[in-house]
């Protein structure tokens, strides 16, 4: 660990869901003198602190923490603002001499971070309005199917297992007429490039994560997990949103609403989440092979 602490350069940390990227995030910002800044693209919204895992109050208190909770929960978000939003962040944290330490499980963030962003025009809410139409009564595995013949270039690069990407792309296409692999072959500079950062991804065997899964989410339910979905089903809840999609959300609401008895729910949202967990590693391995893999069991702070 002592060769993450012995400069300045910025420290990313990737990892799983549960895999105790936040705590060890918090350890080498007090060591450090840094701060914290968000790469979770559910842990933005202001309605989701119990079920995202949000960094508690005394994590809060260590260290200054930026990006979390500041997205209304019906408003857009994605990479591109996000990158937009942590390039005023880095100018924040170089002005009060803060080094910065990014840390999430969204690998797309990442890698816009460290490789760049293709500059993609706006999509009209139009556009977005007719797809979320298409996903309700066709299903969201049918713009996987659209781009197949429409857009073979993009279907070949795409996680056509990832409904949201294929959506978007899907939606790309339709707004511009050009396909999003197309766009993405002219993408900007990266803000951040792998050679100028610690890049740290987080590995842990997958019986200790699935336990640590299964437990949290016990956890979060003692925490008051129901209270959020409540709240979020009683005002804004609309499944076609982003933050409609943070893991267990859909199941929990589903209970709520009277469909699923508690313990059905807990167990689909616990399967969920270690569903997720198994795409996202398979995510830091396709994208992150030059990142340093650090078993969490291995961690020493010196």
């Amino acid at each position: 660990m002592a060769a993450y602490l012995s400069d300045n350069k910025p420290i990313l940390i990737a990892g799983p869901t549960a895999s105790g990227k936040s705590s060890f995030a918090v350890e080498i910002a007090e060591k450090t003198g840094g701060a914290i800044i968000n790469a979770d693209a559910q842990q933005v919204y202001s309605g989701w602190n119990i079920l995202t895992a949000r960094p508690p109050a005394p994590d809060l208190l260590q260290c200054p923490h930026y990006m979390y909770g500041h997205i209304e929960m019906n408003q857009a978000y994605s990479v591109g603002i996000w990158l937009r939003e942590i390039e005023q962040q880095l100018e924040h944290c170089k002005k009060h001499d803060e080094r910065p330490i990014i840390v999430g499980g969204t690998g797309l963030y990442f890698t816009a971070l460290t490789q760049g962003l293709a500059d993609i025009p706006q999509v009209p809410a139009s556009v977005r309005q007719q797809a979320d139409l298409m996903a309700k009564e066709q299903g969201r595995n049918v713009f996987a199917e659209r781009l197949k013949d429409s857009d073979p270039n993009t279907y070949a690069k795409i996680d056509i297992q990832n409904p949201m990407r294929t959506q978007r792309a899907w939606e790309v296409l339709t707004a511009t007429g050009i396909g999003l692999s197309k766009w993405q072959s002219n993408q900007k500079a990266p803000l951040i490039p792998e050679t100028n950062a610690h890049l740290i991804s987080l590995t842990s065997d997958t019986d200790w994560l699935n336990a640590r899964i299964d437990k949290r989410f016990d956890l979060m339910i003692d925490q008051g997990a129901l209270d959020e979905c409540r709240i979020a089903m009683d005002s804004w809840w609309d499944e076609t949103l982003p933050s409609c999609k943070a893991i267990g959300a859909k199941e929990l609401v589903s209970h709520l609403k009277g469909d699923l008895n508690l313990t059905d729910a807990i167990e689909a949202a616990k399967l969920q989440s270690r569903r997720y967990a198994k795409r996202q590693r398979t995510w830091f391995r396709s994208h992150m092979k030059d990142w340093d893999d650090l078993h969490i069991f291995d961690i020493k702070m010196t």
